[in-house]
């Protein structure tokens, strides 16, 4: 049966920008959702010091929890050369990091779309470097998984394999042991793609995924990929919100990733209006994972 970790949306600022939180306090309100574990951010202020990383192990498992993925955001479509190669090196780090943490899930990302580059050359780009990681990873047992992501917060441009036809071609283009997807329905919608369609395009390659949902503040889904599919900047008709009352249909998602014999890591990266609105999606959830998988 799948497992259960959450991600403190609500509290990045906090943990990330200005201190006003720690991670242990995190911690401790997460010991009142019904989860197994915690998805990590590389850019957490904590995280910094490598001093620090055994030290938060050990207070997550002392908790009962444990930390299986790491979310990081490496740019592997920069032309130069050395820029791809310091980004290598950050990746690398990376792994360090959750293999010190005591995880197996490092995510890694195909870069910014710049204007410059064809899909073809992009691909190739992410790809080797990708392939760069994968001999280091799978010396610390710890797997790389691409996610259909929308846009670093620190990145000018969006995704380079944010709509399904190039991540579905980046996907398909390595075929490594440590290497899968982490899927995340509600990235479809900002990419103009239907969700459903994209899962069954990759399920047999899905191995953690990203559990959040989305709300239409106006118009429809046709507004939306008309309007707002793949443009620079957040789609303005999407919020997100309290998992299980959005746009994504989770007994159809979980239909088919049980189809497939997934049995890994679901991380909550919802619950922006705090901490009982996380319960509730982690409530809804256990239902569902009940359900599918009982």
């Amino acid at each position: 049966m799948p497992q259960l970790a959450a991600f403190p949306k609500a509290y990045m600022q906090a943990l990330v920008k200005d201190g006003t939180m720690t991670l242990a306090e995190w911690f401790a309100l997460a010991t009142t959702l019904d989860i197994d574990g915690l998805e990590f951010y590389a850019g957490f202020i904590e995280v910094a010091d490598p001093a620090n990383w055994p030290v938060l192990r050990r207070q997550v498992e002392d908790l009962g929890m444990t930390i299986p993925m790491l979310c990081c955001s490496p740019d592997f479509t920069h032309p130069d050369a050395a820029f791809r190669e310091a980004e290598i090196a950050k990746q690398k780090s990376w792994i360090d990091m959750t293999y010190a943490l005591g995880g197996n899930y490092c995510r890694v990302l195909s870069g910014q779309r710049r204007p410059e580059l064809t899909m073809d050359e992009g691909v190739k780009l992410a790809a080797d470097s990708i392939y760069a990681c994968l001999p280091y990873a799978e010396e610390r047992n710890v797997t790389l998984i691409l996610e259909n992501h929308y846009k670093d917060d620190f990145w000018e441009y969006p995704e380079f394999a944010q709509k399904m036809e190039v991540f579905c071609q980046l996907v398909d283009a390595i075929d490594h042991p440590n290497f899968g997807v982490n899927y995340d329905p509600s990235n479809a919608y900002l990419a103009g793609d239907d969700p459903i369609e994209l899962l069954k395009r990759v399920s047999d390659r899905v191995v953690t995924m990203h559990a959040s949902d989305r709300y239409l503040l106006s118009g429809t889904l046709e507004d939306l990929r008309r309007e707002e599919g793949g443009s620079v900047g957040y789609a303005k008709r999407l919020s997100h919100g309290e998992i299980g009352k959005g746009l994504n249909d989770y007994d159809a998602i979980f239909s088919e990733l049980r189809s497939k014999g997934f049995d890994s890591w679901i991380s909550i990266e919802d619950g922006v209006d705090g901490i009982d609105q996380l319960r509730r999606s982690a409530d809804f959830l256990r239902m569902k994972i009940a359900q599918h998988w009982a």
